[in-house]
């Protein structure tokens, strides 16, 4: 038996679908332990190309049980289509289940972020992914269990609903109708009932049976509520403990941490970002968005923000996550680029920084670069990374003493089999 976490190590968009694709083969249970749509997951296999917003990218394994865990926010309407998307490309998605202490993201969550991004907002998706996690933590929320119990579903309606009214009318928004929220989850519910199941009793049975369990988190450290560039942060904590947090087993259980990276650094959205460049080397990393793997969000279809990779930013996530291997994804896109940067380490006011500052100062450092050669041949079809070009080994053996961390994979194409161990 093994339980392994596989976290983003920058600032999402790593390519964790990818790993966790390549990963489920081997894997009997797949859980995404955190966040809502509001991030994607992008899957390159025999059966297509996947974006994944909700369900766990080991969906493809009939063998394997894809759960959606405790600690998600869920919007069935968007489950239900990516449920149908997946089926109509021919995969069987019998084996998704859903936890029952799941949050339910409702139509007004939504609604109350578009309105709260309008009055000055930090870039959201508008998905209503933060204001259901805070209606959850005002306990004014559905689970999925209340689905299966019709008169305990109207009895919390009726309780929650003047509370969510109030909000809408400070912004001068149209009021709920109850009976249209009760008639909008009694659909949910015929729909999706015979998925809904106890986790706790599921995840302790895999692992009293020695079963291998993988826990796929969204986004990244640095979009921690906690730990990251708060406020520019998603409303979930996206690192290897919450797994065994919302996953209800103790954190000893956990016998790989699997960090994920990209060979250079990308962000969505507002927030500090300290080795951002617009070097013209940029343009043939990022593509035309043609590409499934070009650098563009698979949730909002925005160009990333694009820099060197970002050493200080990966040994802080380490230190958080406490990574065993590191996979180094899109090695392959810096294929072209005749000089390569690293940034090292940073600078405030003149001075050299010895740890990660806070969010405000992060926004003003300079990034002190150390310049290497590139390699200047395809790595594609390559599937060991002493096989690698030399350079391109030199890239990899700095990136690991600088962040302290062990690469054990890279990614050299978008595809499963597109990996160099």
């Amino acid at each position: 038996m093994s339980v392994t976490v596989l976290v983003g190590s920058q600032w999402g968009d790593e390519g964790k679908g990818k790993m966790i694709d390549y990963l489920a083969p081997d894997m009997d249970l797949v859980v995404r332990f955190q966040g809502g749509d509001n991030a994607g997951h992008t899957v390159i296999n025999d059966n297509g190309v996947f974006k994944l917003h909700l369900i766990p990218s080991g969906v493809f394994e009939e063998d394997c049980i894809s759960l959606i865990g405790t600690g998600t926010v869920v919007n069935p309407s968007v489950l239900l289509e990516e449920i149908q998307s997946i089926e109509d490309a021919g995969v069987s998605t019998d084996n998704l289940k859903i936890s029952s202490r799941a949050q339910i993201l409702m139509p007004f969550h939504q609604e109350l972020d578009a309105l709260m991004e309008e009055q000055g907002g930090i870039g959201t998706t508008k998905r209503g992914i933060g204001i259901c996690y805070a209606f959850k933590d005002l306990r004014k929320n559905l689970r999925f269990e209340d689905l299966l119990d019709e008169e305990e579903l109207v009895k919390k309606i009726k309780e929650f609903l003047p509370v969510i009214n109030s909000f809408l009318r400070v912004y001068e928004a149209p009021e709920l109708d109850e009976d249209e929220v009760i008639k909008i989850c009694l659909d949910w519910r015929d729909k999706l009932k015979d998925r809904i199941v106890n986790q706790h009793e599921l995840i302790h049975d895999y692992i009293k049976k020695d079963k291998n369990i993988l826990f796929e988190g969204q986004l990244a450290a640095m979009k921690d509520i906690d730990l990251g560039i708060y406020p520019y942060v998603t409303s979930s904590n996206p690192i290897a403990a919450y797994a065994a947090v919302s996953g209800g087993f103790p954190a000893k259980d956990i016998d790989e941490v699997i960090g994920v990276a990209k060979a250079f650094s990308s962000a969505v959205g507002a927030g500090p970002f300290p080795t951002e460049s617009d070097d013209e080397q940029f343009n043939i990393i990022r593509g035309d968005g043609q590409n499934p793997d070009d650098e563009f969000g698979a949730r909002t279809g925005r160009s990333r923000r694009l820099g060197w990779f970002d050493a200080p930013i990966v040994k802080y996530t380490n230190e958080i996550n406490g990574y065993d291997a590191l996979a180094l994804c899109k090695l392959d896109k810096l294929d072209e680029l005749d000089k390569i940067k690293i940034c090292t380490g940073y600078t405030l006011d003149g001075k050299e920084l010895s740890t990660i500052p806070t969010t405000s100062e992060l926004e003003r450092v300079e990034p002190i670069y150390e310049e290497m050669p590139g390699w200047l041949e395809s790595t594609t079809k390559i599937r060991s990374i002493e096989d690698l070009p030399q350079k391109a080994q030199d890239y990899i053996r700095r990136i690991e003493e600088l962040t302290d961390t062990k690469i054990k994979y890279v990614g050299v194409g978008p595809s499963r089999d597109e990996m160099a161990t």
